[in-house]
């Protein structure tokens, strides 16, 4: 019988460390939202890219728990709008945080 719950106790233990191992913070993600903001990442990244008159190569894109930054180098202030434009309306961006400079 000890060792009955001795062996739950384990895996109970296991399944608390994972559970919170996997859990976020301010500043890390739990594994799901880092799936998650890769996924913004590429739609946001794909958007721009059908995005005519955008050159993507220079626009960089990064996601931390929904909010899609935006960095690299641009023609235009109206290419710097556009982005931004098109960065917030894919689907479970929370915010858009503008990093692009002009050339």
């Amino acid at each position: 019988m000890s060792s009955i719950k001795t062996l739950t106790m384990f895996f109970c233990t296991v399944l608390l460390t994972t559970t919170l191992g996997c859990a976020s913070t301010r500043t890390h993600e739990g594994t799901g939202e880092y799936v998650d903001d890769s996924v913004i990442t590429t739609k946001v990244k794909a958007a721009i890219f059908n995005e005519p008159g955008l050159k993507t190569s220079e626009v960089k894109v990064q996601t931390f728990k929904g909010v899609v930054q935006l960095s690299g180098f641009v023609s235009s202030r109206d290419d710097i709008k556009d982005a931004v434009r098109v960065a917030m309306a894919v689907g479970g961006v929370k915010a858009v945080s503008d990093q692009m400079q002009l050339k």
